[in-house]
């Protein structure tokens, strides 16, 4: 399918990630130019070596890292896919610490509030944009023991959904794509985790997080990041000119409530 954005400028952070790199993929198969980002400049360079890109380092999770950032890159983006992200501390939802909570909003909130803030304008006064926040299944079905990413994320999603509404009608459309358990580093770290805890392989973690923690997920694997990009390619391009305020579940089934 032609996406018809070729000629475009796109910024996709989380850019050294699985979801990152396949977007970038499939941006740039679609004719685009982009430009990635992620706190690590060495994870990096191989995404900007395989695809001939510009990668820049920077920590979004402050203020003073997101102003840091845009000085160095400007604001000429067409498309823009906010992947960043991490899981946040773990555990009982009343023990987690000012810390634990500060930490997961900077990152998985805050960071796409004050980018929006730089990149939404331009997309407005030039009458043609695209914003892709990645969401997660936990924005729909909350689990107790990921408290601090439930929320953030679900902040991010009521955020995506109110500029939306503000300004879709200018040309700028926003929406969500929502992954569930997908192979990913985040993911190998916590079944890393897991099957050390159990003293189990990874596979065999993997195995019983899916019985036991994600019993809807009927594909009974993990997602691979190019089965999510393509869902975020098509919602980056003039195709999808319909569709604004939208969280988009790529979930395996994990999510036991229709989506309505």
């Amino acid at each position: 399918m032609d996406l018809s954005i070729e000629g475009k400028r796109a910024l996709v952070t989380g850019g050294s990630g699985g979801i990152g790199v396949e977007t970038i993929r499939l941006l740039q198969e679609a004719g685009v130019e982009v430009l990635a980002t992620d706190v690590d400049q060495d994870a990096l360079e191989p995404v900007a070596e395989e695809f001939g890109i510009r990668g820049v380092a920077a920590d979004l999770s402050s203020s003073k890292g997101v102003t840091s950032f845009i000085e160095q890159v400007g604001t000429g983006f067409d498309i823009w896919v906010h992947a960043a992200g991490v899981t946040g501390a773990k555990g009982d939802p009343l023990e987690m610490s000012e810390e634990d909570w500060d930490h997961a909003f900077a990152i998985d909130f805050l960071s796409g509030v004050r980018l929006a803030r730089h990149l939404c304008p331009p997309m407005i006064e030039r009458g043609w944009g695209r914003v892709v926040f990645v969401t997660s299944e936990n924005v729909a079905q909350p689990y107790p023991e990921e408290t601090v990413y439930n929320a953030a994320k679900s902040a991010l999603l009521s955020f995506s959904k109110s500029v939306a509404m503000a300004h879709s009608g200018k040309g700028l459309l926003v929406n969500c794509v929502a992954p569930a358990f997908i192979e990913t580093p985040m993911t190998d770290g916590m079944m890393d985790k897991r099957a050390k805890e159990e003293g189990t392989s990874k596979e065999e973690a993997i195995e019983s997080f899916l019985a036991e923690e994600r019993p809807y997920l009927v594909l009974k694997r993990r997602g691979r990041a190019e089965e999510v990009a393509p869902v975020i390619a098509l919602l980056c391009s003039a195709r999808a000119s319909f569709v604004t305020g939208a969280n988009w579940r790529v979930d395996g089934g994990a999510v036991g409530s229709i989506n309505v």
